[in-house]
């Protein structure tokens, strides 16, 4: 008998206590000789189960003996369901769960039946818009990443058209909540959003790992660099209280608030990755925020008021009128 079903069988008898050969066949979809025949082969391999004829028959573990095939303890059994076990999980998750609900001992699975319950992933952010890959793609860059296989990669990067490349996948990592793929090419090691990706074919080439390659390692190090980009330039600025919300919104960690001034504006400094891209966030806030430095983010400020008065400054017969 195949082992998958060995473990299957076993955990059914666990969960169910006493099971007929028809129960069987249902749960493991075999036909009923071969679930009897699978009964016999635990019985022959020193499994402690037996049969019992009769009304009220059929097979069980010896004494009620219990194989605990998880080793979990309740703390951990919680937290992997919290975090394996959202309703919207795709149907092999689902699945899976469900059987590691049955190997778990009775007294943990009423906390991990809730723990599937408890959550729910939605893949969409507020404007309604996908945030990770869909899942054919997700699923062949998996496999790809677990035989160890080079793909060509369809990508469209920020504001560019999608192109190929060839990617040697070295792993997947979830950055708050949005997935990417850690790959080589032949620049070195990047990452993929994979919102961004629009195709994935396996080439069938296996794929070349970097010596001592860690995931983990390589993950923290491409983080900090992007991270070290978005603090490239520091903004100071006065800013009006009740700017304080949408700052940050807008920056987030970004932001640092320091103390108020003698008007009741307050001193802040924010971090960017240019000058430029400062300028452009803050200019919707208006006389809210008045920028002191550095001199390229007040520039491209005037810059933008003086744009944006030219598109929509009232012409002067329509001011006229409405006086």
């Amino acid at each position: 008998m195949r082992a998958d079903r060995l473990v299957a069988l076993l955990l059914f008898l666990q969960s169910r206590g006493r099971v007929t050969v028809a129960e069987v066949a249902v749960e493991l979809d075999v036909a009923e000789r071969t679930a009897r025949r699978d009964l016999e082969a635990l019985a022959t391999a020193g499994i402690p189960v037996y049969s019992q004829r009769g009304r009220g028959g059929g097979w069980s573990l010896v004494g009620g003996a219990r194989t605990d095939l998880t080793g979990l303890t309740a703390d951990e059994s919680r937290a992997l369901f919290l975090l394996a076990g959202p309703s919207s999980a795709n149907p092999e998750l689902r699945t899976a769960l469900r059987k590691l609900v049955r190997a778990l001992p009775s007294t943990l699975r009423p906390d991990a039946e809730a723990a599937v319950r408890a959550g729910v992933t939605d893949a969409t952010d507020w404007s309604r818009t996908a945030v990770t890959a869909d899942a054919p793609r997700l699923d062949a860059l998996q496999r790809a990443v677990i035989d160890g296989v080079q793909v060509r990669l369809g990508y469209a990067g920020p504001g560019r058209p999608a192109g190929e490349r060839t990617v040697h996948p070295l792993g997947l990592a979830s950055k708050a909540g949005v997935a990417y793929l850690v790959g080589g090419t032949e620049r070195g090691l990047r990452t993929f959003r994979l919102s961004r990706v629009t195709s994935v074919e396996v080439t069938g080439e296996p794929v070349v790992r970097p010596d001592g390659f860690d995931l983990a390692t390589a993950w923290r190090s491409l983080a900090s660099a992007v991270e070290d980009r978005m603090h490239a330039v520091t903004a100071r600025a006065l800013a009006d209280p009740g700017a304080e919300a949408v700052l940050q919104r807008l920056f987030g960690g970004r932001l640092r608030i320091g103390a108020g001034a003698e008007d009741g504006q307050l001193e802040i400094e924010v971090d960017g990755p240019s000058p430029e891209v400062l300028a452009s966030q803050l200019a919707g806030l208006g006389a809210q925020v008045e920028v002191l430095g550095p001199p390229r983010t007040r520039a491209r400020l005037a810059e933008l008021a003086a744009e944006l008065a030219l598109v929509y400054a009232v012409p002067e017969s329509e001011s006229a009128d409405s006086s």
